[in-house]
């Protein structure tokens, strides 16, 4: 598990997949800063004096209405800069298991205005309205329902 050092900004993600096999996404709504109508997984920055399982736990029930039960293992991290004007963040993603009924998420509909899972055959639409070559959400979810499957 990493550790956040002082002054360092953290973001953690969550990759949900279900009995299928396929990994879960929203999508931003079109008014969101950062990223904005486009494809994202379940999570969002840590919070001062949080840890980063803490942010985890937190964005997941907060974005899904889902709990988390077990974090299988990190599946990297990565540093990146937005262009909110936000600077430098770091990111920890997990791919996890949560208990809920994975039928009926309880989006934050103020953020996101769809989701989906995503299997093999549909991956390609994590894509849309990124800028060409930015595909990390779609190559994180790809690379996890490959190895899954």
């Amino acid at each position: 598990m990493p550790v956040p050092a002082p002054g360092e900004t953290w973001a953690v993600g969550a990759v949900i997949l279900n009995a299928d096999g396929a990994a879960f996404a929203q999508k931003r709504s079109p008014g969101r800063r950062l990223f904005p109508d486009t494809w994202d997984i379940v999570g969002g920055h840590v919070e001062a004096g949080e840890t980063l399982l803490a942010a985890l736990a937190r964005e997941i029930e907060e974005e899904t209405g889902w709990h988390l039960r077990h974090v299988r293992r990190c599946l990297g991290t990565s540093t990146w800069t937005g262009d909110d004007g936000a600077g430098l963040r770091h990111e920890a993603d997990y791919l996890v298991e949560v208990y809920g009924d994975l039928d009926r998420p309880a989006l934050e509909w103020s953020k996101h205005t769809a989701y989906g899972w995503f299997g093999p055959d549909d991956l390609s639409r994590l894509k849309e309205n990124r800028a060409p070559g930015d595909f990390f959400i779609h190559d994180l979810l790809a690379r996890t329902v490959r190895q899954r499957s």
